[in-house]
């Protein structure tokens, strides 16, 4: 006959000591188990930072080559400056994307900043968080994105895509009018879309994305230079 039986487990007897248990807070030195989780967060932070670096870097690239061939001849048609500002609306969600996946390592990084090392150079200033293990142990646990798709897409509008949409909106308005040879509005027709609806389309898109970009909310990614005082009295 067999059967199991329940049993309390008392911590404090070592031979049944909990896995991990006081790990943290036995090993704290330079070499123990909390810079070991540091130095890993920050070089996975570092891999979703370089992810996000590829995507501004393509996006540039792009921009110029459509740039340099919009404007290498009079015969070549306007609307492509649009299609590039289409491969700009492609990257910028691919972007907020990893934007999202970034701020989980980030936010852990800085929880550590904050609350460890911080508090260990100057403990008069007291914690951040007060609980912040228990947040950090929930992200272990069970990690979730911590920001909309939408405030990404802000952020990421105004760090990035919104300086080059700018760029891109402005060289085809120089475009249509200044190397034009039919006159204003018409000349920005696209094949039978008369000239006026698709100023009115540009004007909507590039209006909703100025929108998106600069409303006040309140920013739940975590972040170290939000705001713009940066100079310390």
């Amino acid at each position: 006959m067999t059967g199991s039986s329940s049993k309390e487990i008392d911590p404090s007897d070592p031979e049944h000591r909990e896995v991990g248990q006081g790990l943290l807070d036995e090993e704290m030195g330079p070499s123990g188990s909390m810079a070991h989780l540091y130095r890993g967060e920050i070089h996975r932070m570092k891999l979703w930072r370089e992810r996000l670096d590829r995507t501004t870097n393509w996006a540039v690239i792009v921009l110029a080559a459509i740039l340099t061939w919009a404007f290498s001849s009079v015969t070549n048609p306007h609307y492509v400056l649009l299609a590039g500002g289409a491969i700009l609306g492609v990257f910028l969600g691919i972007e907020a994307r990893r934007y999202r996946g970034y701020d989980i390592w980030r936010s852990r990084v800085r929880t550590l900043q904050k609350n460890v090392f911080a508090y260990g150079l100057d403990p008069s200033q007291g914690l951040e968080d007060a609980d912040w293990r228990a947040h950090l142990s929930s992200s272990y646990r069970q990690p979730r994105l911590r920001i909309t798709r939408l405030e990404a897409i802000a952020h990421r509008l105004r760090r990035v895509y919104l300086p080059l949409l700018t760029v891109l909106f402005g060289a085809w308005v120089v475009r249509v009018t200044a190397f034009a040879d039919v006159p204003w509005p018409d000349s920005a027709a696209i094949g039978q879309l008369p000239g006026t609806a698709v100023i009115a389309i540009v004007v909507l898109t590039y209006g909703g994305l100025l929108v998106i970009a600069m409303r006040p909310r309140t920013w739940h990614a975590e972040g170290e230079l939000l705001n713009e005082d940066l100079r310390e009295e």
